[in-house]
């Protein structure tokens, strides 16, 4: 069992604090990408989108890795090294004479990243129950709309007082002091929450063939899969939107740049926030009554959004736009807690890391490695207002899937038990 609770939070406040400077990290070149495209650099829109496309095809291509180290090695150590690598390699992107050297800078993120992403879950979840996990994740998730909205915040104060390549420094130094923090977290054993969990069996020590089986038994579980799917589609919206949203407000609506970001981090701040502890509350709630509480939270939360999210990117007038663009994000983010602890709950806990893995290459590779870009060719060929309309629908589409989901599993349970 985990040492005490004190241990557990402690855990739990350096891991949000580290997440949220992962998004702050992340998403810091949207705020910048205006600069970057009227810099020397001269950058395209399509440019400009394929720097998140490499980031996140080196960091799928790395959960793998790392989540087969995930379950067969220290934790905290990994950590720390995916920390460092992550954030020197954002202060680096400001030292970047040309797109190549800056896409390169940005994709190296993508590893380090790989590396926290896939393991921060699965050790979270060996620190609380399962009848907390929603809270636990909602916290430790609502980092990323803090992170992010810090990202456009101090990305677009920076470089309206300093510089664009001034801001990726203030980024990424912050970083090697969180990495030395990550190295002095307490590692419990795997399944310690989970005092009815199997053994570990062959699937469980993934490395070399065991780590193809564990992957195979993945693939066989089709309520991972479908929530896998789901999450899929919902985060090719996150991300074209995330990125892009900066842009469209200045280039779409005619605001000022530094009020663009910094508006919609405010925005981003407090609906995420609100609505991702929201989310974790209610899915915990209902978990009393339902097993699928959470794919039902976090299936309908996007259903609503998918209408708001259009209304958000098409209405022209700023008090219909604006309200609709928060009632999205509060909608959007309420799922965050629910699906992740979804995740982390459909499979053993020898293989958390494994499958936090393979749902971070999945939604990627479908996700938001074609989404900002695909955004950005269409912009090139037509305008940035018409691009991001594809939006909407693929909010509209992961709100279906995790909805099906949610009805499938508690269909194959029959009359589930009242609590």
């Amino acid at each position: 069992m985990v040492e005490g609770a004190s241990v557990a939070r402690r855990a739990l406040a350096v891991l949000t604090l580290i997440n949220l400077f992962n998004y702050l990290d992340r998403w810091i070149v949207a705020a910048l990408a205006e600069s970057m495209k009227h810099s020397e650099l001269q950058l395209s829109d399509t440019q400009l989108g394929s720097l998140m496309t490499g980031f996140i095809i080196v960091y799928m291509a790395a959960a793998p890795l790392f989540g087969s180290l995930g379950d067969a090695r220290s934790r905290t150590r990994l950590l720390g090294l995916g920390v460092a690598i992550w954030s020197v390699a954002t202060a680096l992107a400001g030292f970047a004479r040309s797109y190549a050297s800056l896409f390169a800078a940005r994709a190296t993120v993508g590893v380090g990243e790989a590396a926290y992403g896939t393991i921060s879950p699965a050790l979270l979840a060996d620190y609380f129950p399962r009848e907390r996990r929603g809270r636990v994740f909602a916290i430790f998730f609502a980092a990323i709309p803090v992170g992010s909205a810090l990202g456009y915040v101090v990305g677009g104060l920076v470089d309206h007082y300093f510089g664009w390549r001034e801001a990726f420094f203030v980024a990424g130094v912050p970083g090697l002091v969180l990495a030395a923090l990550a190295l002095r977290l307490y590692d419990p054993p795997r399944g310690a929450q989970d005092p009815d969990a199997a053994a570990p069996g062959p699937h469980s020590v993934t490395l070399g063939r065991a780590a193809l089986a564990a992957y195979a038994a993945l693939l066989r579980n089709r309520p991972y899969l479908l929530t896998v799917l789901g999450y899929a589609a919902y985060t090719f919206a996150i991300g074209a939107l995330a990125f892009w949203t900066p842009s469209f407000l200045e280039r779409t609506r005619g605001i000022p740049k530094a009020q663009a970001t910094v508006q919609f981090g405010a925005i981003v701040v407090i609906t995420g926030f609100l609505g991702t502890y929201a989310g974790g509350w209610v899915g915990d709630y209902f978990l009393r009554r339902s097993r699928q509480a959470y794919l039902w939270v976090s299936g309908v939360a996007t259903l609503v959004a998918a209408p708001l999210t259009l209304v958000a990117l098409a209405a022209p007038r700023p008090a219909v736009y604006w309200t609709a663009i928060v009632a999205a994000e509060l909608c959007l983010f309420a799922s965050t807690g629910p699906i992740n602890s979804t995740i982390v709950n459909l499979v053993s806990p020898h293989m958390r890391a494994t499958a936090v893995a393979l749902s971070i290459f999945t939604i990627h590779i479908l996700g938001d490695v074609p989404s900002p870009s695909l955004v950005g060719v269409i912009s090139d060929a037509r305008s940035l207002g018409e691009a991001v309309l594809i939006i909407p629908l693929a909010v509209l589409v992961g709100g279906i899937i995790w909805t099906y989901a949610a009805w499938r599993g508690a269909r194959s349970a029959g009359v589930e038990p009242s609590p």
